[in-house]
């Protein structure tokens, strides 16, 4: 149930305008600050508020065979640092705030640069 919760929530904000450093709706977010935002407003989760200090999160690491909705994926613009983050949501799908400009959309893991760029997932929920 908690992550049905955070599923209906992240996808509600679809349509939300980017912002960089935003973490309300009001405001608009950035990939962090949605993530933080979805998570503390549905389960009072804090979770930190950058990309890299979430991915460092104690957690299984998920292969993207067994992602679950809820699981946070990962993606790498170039090398190892991680820097855009998402919720997925089930059947390919994530939910993320993807650029300046740009407003909180459904994409899908297996679109172009989303497959090339992704570096892992993990898991917060039971």
């Amino acid at each position: 149930m908690k992550a049905n919760a955070v599923l209906m929530r992240a996808i509600s904000l679809v349509g939300t305008p980017y912002r960089y450093g935003g973490n309300t709706p009001e405001a608009g977010f950035d990939c962090s600050g949605l993530v933080g935002y979805v998570f503390q407003d549905m389960l009072a989760l804090r979770l930190p508020r950058t990309t890299r200090e979430l991915a460092s999160l104690q957690g299984p690491r998920i292969p993207a065979g067994q992602l679950a909705g809820g699981d946070l994926v990962f993606f790498s613009a170039s090398g190892d640092q991680v820097t855009h983050v998402g919720i997925y949501v089930g059947d390919g799908r994530f939910v993320h705030a993807p650029s300046t400009g740009g407003t909180v959309r459904l994409d899908r893991l297996d679109a172009h640069w989303w497959r090339d760029h992704y570096s892992g997932a993990r898991r917060l929920l039971p």
